[in-house]
């Protein structure tokens, strides 16, 4: 059954619709939680702390991709709309090309970023064993940029194209063939964080390039890439669009370093170590349960703004009631899943008793954030379909960067790392709070409810 995105939505087709971009975003975090399991058992503390002391910048750098596709698809599902459908092709042509330039800029200029950042992240004496790691795996994955943010921005274009499930395999194919490398190269060939690493690049490399094939050629989605030329305002809009979730990965990526500094602060130099690969295993557990906020997120976002292009009102708010049920549910099955699952899901990671305990305890008092972080996302997500950036962004940068870095300095004054576990949460009550603000100030305005 092909779903338009002219529909009528009812519950069941709505989760039709969506639920291969939530499998594809979960698809694409398993990506770094695979390294993670992987590198734990079979390489060391050393090179899973490694991993997540430069994996931020990895995320910086890919959150083009996050922004460009989230932007550019509002943007080109609203030209939709307005049934233009030769400006929405030439739209997105324009942003698949620009992001294949910008990847490939990234790529090389990355390999002479990553010695400094590494260093700059380790506090006290330098580990020259997780600087090596830092260096090698940093550089192998920024060679790969091209491929991972075209691989992002096409996770958003699929689903406007009206081809989720065409985006769910691609995303799923190349997680599979991660998993199936980390296998080989790691566990099978004892390559270690090299193995890990070069998993990764070739999924990637694979989640970039069949979707250029695919819309290159004839094809039955929405969308087609086609002769085109630079549009400043378009592509201008598709960023503006798109900022929230580009500070939103950004200002992840600034956080997580900010709460490894200070897991290192409070603990010292060498159980800080310990610490941050605790913290690793809980972010990389909370990574997939976000990537479910925001794959409803992602796949719903055409819907709402192509009956906005089209100015069908009564089905804006049928979607706007729908998703803000499913995601106040779906924050309650989360934290009831992440609590009862927490020993076993900190327990694959195989590390030593002290940080498994270490780690268990910060996932249970982390855990709350599930119970609201959904609303704040669906919001931020909203505006951007709405082609409202400023909106977006704002609620973004509040949510992850404001409120975020507020409660990870100050509790800890408190409650020392039990502060750093709980700042999570205290910042996703502040983030619910504007989020309903500006959902109320602005229904008028775009008549969603």
């Amino acid at each position: 059954m092909r779903i338009q995105l002219s529909d009528h939505f009812s519950y069941k087709k709505l989760f039709i619709f969506v639920v291969p971009s939530v499998i594809m975003m979960v698809f694409t975090s398993v990506y770094s939680v695979v390294d993670g399991l992987f590198v734990s058992n079979f390489a060391g503390e050393k090179a899973v702390t490694a991993i997540n002391l430069i994996f931020p910048l990895i995320m910086v750098l890919g959150s083009i991709g996050f922004m460009l596709g989230a932007g550019g698809s509002a943007l080109v599902a609203k030209t939709l709309g307005e049934g233009d459908r030769d400006k929405a092709d030439k739209y997105f042509s324009m942003l698949v090309y620009v992001t294949l330039v910008i990847g490939a800029v990234i790529a090389v200029a990355g390999q002479f970023v990553v010695p400094a950042v590494a260093r700059l992240l380790m506090l006290g004496d330098v580990d020259e064993a997780v600087y090596g790691y830092c260096v090698l795996y940093g550089r192998i994955l920024l060679a790969g940029q091209p491929f991972f943010i075209l691989q992002n921005i096409f996770q958003s274009f699929f689903v406007t194209a009206e081809k989720p499930r065409l985006g769910l395999l691609v995303t799923a194919s190349a997680g599979v063939l991660n998993i199936i490398l980390d296998a080989v190269l790691v566990a099978g060939c004892g390559l270690g964080l090299l193995g890990a690493a070069l998993a990764t690049l070739t999924s990637q490399i694979f989640g970039g390039v069949f979707p250029i094939i695919y819309f290159s050629l004839k094809n039955s989605s929405l969308l087609r890439l086609t002769r085109t030329k630079f549009y400043p305002k378009a592509f201008l809009k598709a960023c503006t669009n798109g900022s929230s979730e580009f500070f939103s990965n950004v200002s992840s990526a600034v956080v997580m370093m900010l709460y490894n500094f200070q897991i290192q602060r409070i603990l010292g130099e060498e159980m800080g170590k310990s610490g941050v690969a605790a913290y690793g295993s809980i972010g990389y557990i909370a990574m997939i349960f976000f990537s479910i906020f925001m794959g409803f997120s992602v796949g719903s976002a055409p819907l709402m703004g192509y009956n906005y292009g089209a100015q069908n009102k009564t089905e804006m708010h049928n979607l706007f009631k729908k998703s803000l049920i499913i995601m106040g549910l779906g924050g309650l099955i989360m934290f009831g899943l992440s609590e009862g699952l927490a020993y076993p899901f900190i327990k694959m990671f195989g590390y030593e008793q002290a940080v498994f305990e270490m780690a268990l305890r910060g996932f249970r008092i982390y855990a709350c954030v599930f119970l609201t972080a959904g609303i704040s996302i669906y919001a931020s997500a909203l505006f951007t379909s709405l082609n409202n950036g400023l909106i977006s962004a704002l609620i973004s940068f509040l949510r992850s960067v404001v409120f975020q870095v507020a409660a990870v300095m100050v509790l800890p004054i408190f409650w020392q790392l039990d502060g750093v576990w709980a700042a999570g949460c205290i910042a996703e009550i502040f983030s619910i709070i504007i989020s309903v603000v500006c959902i109320i100030c602005f229904r008028k305005r775009y008549g969603y409810a």
